[in-house]
C-alpha cells in the first residue's frame, strides 16, 4: 500500500479524498493556487504546496508542475478527484512515465471513454444500446445539417471531448442548429481542448439514470446499483438519488450488466460511472466516466461502500473488498449539490464572501464542504462548493430529512441553490418521481425563489475571545517557504493592528457555525445590468436594435458555464456598452433598452 498520495484538486473532493487516506494511515500531500492558500484543503492536507497562479491553467491544470510537486514531497500515486485533469489520458500517461501510480483508469480506458464517438462506437460494437445518433464527428455545419436530416429533429450537438453538462446544445428544428452546433463547439474547445462535435437524437424528458461501476487488476468488475440523476439545469446535475425511483429489480440487473460489459469493453480498471437514458422499460448508453463522480456518496450511504478507499486499493493493486453478490442497497440517499449560485436569475453564478457558516447535523446527514466562515467564493471555479446528503429507510423519509438538514444549512452572506433545493423537494413532481423539468425550466417559477433575507446570529471565535481581553493567546500561522507551506504556533500577546497571517496547515476540530442565503435584484429601468461577473463571450445585438422582452442581448461566462443574458424590456438598443472577449463585473450596464 502506498505511503504517501498527492491529491491533485481542491476544495470539497479535495477534502473528501485526504479523509479517506487519513483513515487508511496514508499521508496526503495538497496542492493549491494562490488564490486558495487559506482554504480549508490546504490545511487538511500534512503537506501542501503551492502550485501557481489561480488560473487553473497555470495551476490545478498544470501536467509539468503537479509531478513536480510530486517528486518533490516523495508521493508515490496522485489521486485526480474530478474536474480539472480527472479524465487526461496525457497526465495518466506522462505520471506512469514519471514511476508515479494515477489512481484511476488506465490511458488507454480514458482515450477511449473520452472521446463521446470513439465510446458510442465501442458499446455499439459490444452490443450496448445506445441512442440515436452518429459514432462520428461532424466536420462543419452542412455535415451537420446533413446527419441531422437523417436522425431527425429535436437533436442533440454534443462535444465529442465534453461531460458534465459541457458542449451541450439543443437544437429543435434546422434554424436553431447552426447556433447550437457552434455553441457546442466553442466549449468543447474552451473546457475539453477538442472543438469536435457529433449529432444524436434528443430524448424528450427522459430520466438521467447511471450505474457505478468498480473493476480491479484481478479481473473482478462489478456494480453497484445505479443513481438517479433527472433534477438538472442546462444539462448539468442538481439533485442525485439512490436507488433510482423507477427502477426495478429486473431493470436494476439489467443495466448494471450492461455497466459491467460496457467496462470490460476497455479493459477498465478503477472506479467509474456508466451513464445512461431511462425512457420507460428502455436504457440507452449515454457516455462513461472515468472518475469518481460527484455523486458517488449517495451510492455510499446505500451500499456502505467506501468509493474512494476502493480507488486507492485498486490502484496499489489489491483486490476488490466487496464480491458482486455481497452488494446490497439499503433504504434511500438523496444529494443536493450546494452551489454559489442564484436560481431566481436562471441560476446565474454568484461568487462572494462567506462570513458566518454552520453546517447541519444529525441522523443520516452528511456534508461534504470546502467552506468554511472567512473564505471566498472566486469567479475561477466551479460554482459547486459543496454537498448535503441524507439517508434513511425510504425516500419519503430521506426527502423528509433533507428538508430538515436544508432548513440547518446557514451560508452568509452568499447566494446559494438552498431555497431551490428546499422549493423543489417539497411539489407534488418531486413526491412523484418527475424529472421537474417544468419548473427547473419555469423562469418565473425560479424568479419566485428569491431568498429571505436572513439575520446573521454571530458564533463566538477569536475575535470575540480578544475583545474579551484574551491578551496572551496562542495563534498558528502559515508561512510559505520555497512553495510548501509550513505551520507556525506563536504564543504570547497579540500584536495591534491587522492579522499578518492566515491560519496555517494542520487539521482542525470540525466546522460549525450559524447562518443562510442572499438574493439580487432586477433591472427596474431603461439599463440592463450584469448579474454576474465574468467574460463576454458573444453579443447578440447591434446597437439601435429593436429587441423584444427575453431576446438574447449577450452570452457572459462566468464560473465554467455560459450564461444567456436576455432583455427585460421591450424597446430599442439605445446604447450597448459591451464588447465579446471583455471583462464585467456584476452590476456593470450591458445595454440600455428605451
Amino acid at each position: 500500500m502506498f505511503e504517501k498520495v498527492l491529491v491533485a484538486n481542491r476544495g470539497e473532493i479535495a477534502i473528501r479524498v485526504m479523509r479517506a487516506l487519513n483513515e487508511m494511515g496514508i499521508a496526503s500531500v495538497g496542492v493549491y493556487s494562490e488564490a486558495d492558500r487559506e482554504t480549508p484543503h490546504v490545511r487538511e492536507a500534512d503537506e501542501a504546496f503551492l502550485l501557481g497562479p489561480a488560473v487553473p491553467a497555470e495551476s490545478y491544470l498544470s501536467i509539468e508542475k503537479i509531478i513536480e510537486v510530486a517528486k518533490k514531497s516523495g508521493a508515490e500515486a496522485v489521486h485526480p478527484g474530478y474536474g480539472f485533469l480527472a479524465e487526461n489520458a496525457a497526465f495518466a500517461t506522462a505520471l506512469e512515465q514519471a514511476g508515479i501510480v494515477f489512481i484511476g483508469p488506465p490511458a488507454a480506458a480514458i482515450e477511449a471513454m473520452g472521446s463521446k464517438t470513439r465510446a458510442r462506437e465501442i458499446m455499439q460494437e459490444a452490443g450496448v444500446p445506445i441512442v440515436p445518433g452518429s459514432t462520428e464527428p461532424s466536420p462543419d455545419i452542412d455535415a451537420a445539417r446533413e446527419a441531422a436530416e437523417e436522425i431527425g429533429y429535436p437533436v442533440a450537438c454534443k462535444a465529442a471531448g465534453g461531460g458534465g453538462g459541457k458542449g451541450f446544445r439543443v437544437a429543435r428544428s434546422a434554424d436553431e442548429l447552426a447556433e447550437a452546433f457552434e455553441g457546442a463547439a466553442r466549449e468543447g474547445e474552451k473546457f475539453f481542448s477538442d472543438d469536435r462535435v457529433y449529432l444524436e437524437r434528443y430524448l424528450e424528458d427522459p430520466r438521467h439514470v447511471e450505474v457505478q461501476v468498480l473493476a480491479d487488476s484481478h479481473g473482478s468488475v462489478i456494480h453497484l446499483g445505479e443513481r438517479d440523476c433527472s433534477i438538472q439545469r442546462r444539462h448539468q446535475k442538481l439533485i442525485e438519488e439512490a436507488p433510482g425511483p423507477h427502477v426495478d429489480e429486473e431493470m436494476r440487473a439489467r443495466i448494471g450488466k450492461i455497466a459491467t460489459d460496457a467496462a470490460r469493453a476497455v479493459d477498465y480498471r478503477g472506479a467509474g460511472t456508466v451513464e445512461g437514458m431511462q425512457v420507460g422499460d428502455d436504457y440507452f448508453f449515454l457516455e462513461m466516466n472515468t472518475r469518481v463522480q460527484v455523486e458517488h456518496c449517495v451510492t455510499e450511504m446505500v451500499t456502505g461502500i467506501d468509493i474512494v478507499r476502493e480507488q486507492v486499493r485498486i490502484a496499489a493493486g489489491e483486490p476488490l473488498s466487496v464480491a458482486q453478490d455481497e452488494v446490497e442497497m439499503r433504504g434511500h440517499a438523496i444529494e443536493c449539490r450546494i452551489n454559489a449560485e442564484a436560481a431566481h436569475k436562471n441560476f446565474a453564478p454568484a461568487p462572494g464572501p462567506i462570513e458566518s457558516y454552520i453546517e447541519p447535523a444529525g441522523p443520516g446527514v452528511r456534508v461534504d464542504s470546502g467552506l468554511e466562515a472567512g473564505t471566498e467564493v472566486t469567479p475561477l471555479y466551479d460554482p459547486m462548493v459543496a454537498k448535503l446528503i441524507t439517508w434513511d429507510v425510504d425516500r419519503e423519509k430521506a426527502t423528509a430529512r433533507m428538508l430538515r438538514a436544508l432548513g440547518e444549512y446557514r451560508i452568509e452572506p452568499l447566494t446559494t441553490l438552498i431555497p431551490f433545493h428546499k422549493a423543489i423537494l417539497a411539489t407534488e413532481q418531486w413526491a412523484n418521481g418527475e424529472t421537474c423539468r417544468d419548473l427547473t425550466e419555469d423562469k418565473k417559477w425560479l424568479k419566485s425563489l428569491q431568498p429571505e433575507p436572513g439575520a446573521r446570529p454571530s458564533a463566538p471565535g477569536r475575535e470575540a475571545q480578544e475583545a474579551a481581553g484574551e491578551d496572551s493567546v496562542e495563534r498558528t500561522y502559515a508561512v510559505e517557504v520555497d512553495g510548501r507551506l509550513h505551520s507556525v504556533k506563536v504564543i504570547g500577546a497579540a500584536a495591534p493592528g491587522p492579522a499578518t497571517g492566515a491560519p496555517a496547515a494542520g487539521r482542525q476540530p470540525p466546522r460549525r457555525a450559524r447562518s443562510g442565503g442572499a438574493g439580487g435584484g432586477g433591472a427596474s429601468g431603461p439599463a440592463l445590468p450584469s448579474p454576474l461577473q465574468g467574460t463576454v463571450l458573444k453579443v447578440a445585438v447591434e446597437q439601435g436594435a429593436e429587441v423584444e422582452e427575453g431576446a438574447l442581448i449577450c452570452v457572459i461566462e462566468a464560473m465554467k458555464m455560459e450564461n444567456e443574458i436576455t432583455a427585460h424590456r421591450a424597446g430599442k438598443v439605445a446604447e450597448l456598452k459591451v464588447a465579446e472577449g471583455a471583462a464585467i463585473n456584476s452590476g456593470d450596464t450591458i445595454c440600455t433598452i428605451e
